[in-house]
């Protein structure tokens, strides 16, 4: 049979104890490098915050091309006639514009009625034969810019539009 010595009983206590010990240490590990991740994740931020808004309690401008490109939709597409050799056709271009940070981003928001009656009035003053080219459409793209800026920058003393973007273009 068996000796006495081998048929002693582990106390139950101490195997609970131990494992109360290992899921302290376990949970008090995890929440350690939780609170580490979030630190260096929070503070990561708040240099380039800094840094910004020194650089703009100094006055320095920054440079516009450092700044983020944001895009403003214009909230419907154009649609117009144009004039063609054999017969008018219709239109339907989608537009986007390109601006360069938060500031210019507003302005154009403000301004959109402005925006859209400008373009409109670049866009009706194409041809069909104009708009069947890439390089008519590029022009059209380019001319519909420089008269965007130049009514914006009498208005506001700054360009605030980068780029005019065709998102969608449809001639029937």
């Amino acid at each position: 049979m068996a000796d006495d010595s081998e048929l002693t009983l582990k106390d139950p206590a101490t195997a609970s104890k131990k494992k109360l010990i290992i899921m302290a240490v376990i949970v008090l590990l995890v929440l350690m490098g939780g609170g580490v991740a979030a630190w260096l994740l929070l503070s990561g931020g708040d240099e380039a915050a800094k840094a910004e808004a020194s650089a703009q309690a100094d006055g320095q401008a920054q440079d516009p091309a450092t700044l983020p490109a944001l895009y403003v939709g214009m909230p419907r597409p154009f649609v117009f006639n144009v004039a063609g050799q054999s017969r008018d056709r219709l239109v339907q271009i989608k537009v986007q514009l390109m601006v360069r940070g938060a500031p210019s981003e507003a302005l154009a928001k403000q301004h959109v009625p402005l925006i859209e009656g400008t373009l409109l009035r670049v866009f009706s003053a194409a041809s069909a034969e104009q708009l069947v080219t890439f390089e008519g459409k590029e022009k059209l793209r380019n001319d519909s810019l420089e008269e965007c800026r130049r009514v914006l920058k009498d208005l506001t003393s700054s360009p605030v539009i980068e780029q005019v973007l065709f998102t969608g273009f449809v001639m029937q």
